[in-house]
């Protein structure tokens, strides 16, 4: 799948993302143990979930490599708006496509929504998710 590639623990920063089961998440926190007298160290890292905003952890040492997800972000253009759903259209390649606004909108930007404007939208994994109002 051309969605996701591989990172070396000792390379992830916050604010970068990683998949931790399954579920792209922003890197919020890492902590790194020193290594023991028979191990190597080992980061804790702790993130929250782009879609579903949970809070999710993981342990591994620095050497290991973890799945992160690649993100296409895009501009498209509000088309319609339903009490459940966005209808947005590419504007590079004039696709259109519902998004929920459930799960698919940031929370800050919900009340701003109307028809006509441009937005930044992020896909991956087969999600996604408008991230920001653009300005003309």
């Amino acid at each position: 799948m051309g969605d996701k590639t591989k990172v070396q623990v000792s390379k992830l920063k916050p604010g970068r993302y990683i998949l931790i089961d399954g579920e792209p998440c922003r890197i919020a926190n890492i902590t790194v143990s020193s290594p023991g007298k028979h191990g190597s160290a080992k980061a804790r890292i702790e993130a929250v979930g782009i879609f579903d905003k949970k809070v999710r952890s993981i342990v591994k040492p620095t050497s290991a490599e973890v799945e992160v997800p690649i993100i296409d972000k895009r501009v498209g253009q509000i088309i319609a708006l339903t009490p459940d759903t966005v209808q947005l259209m590419d504007m590079e390649t004039y696709e259109t496509f519902d998004v929920p606004i459930e799960t698919g909108v940031e929370d800050d930007i919900k009340d701003q929504l109307t028809e006509g404007i441009n937005v930044e939208y992020w896909e991956t994994l087969g999600r996604i998710k408008i991230m920001k109002i653009r300005g003309e």
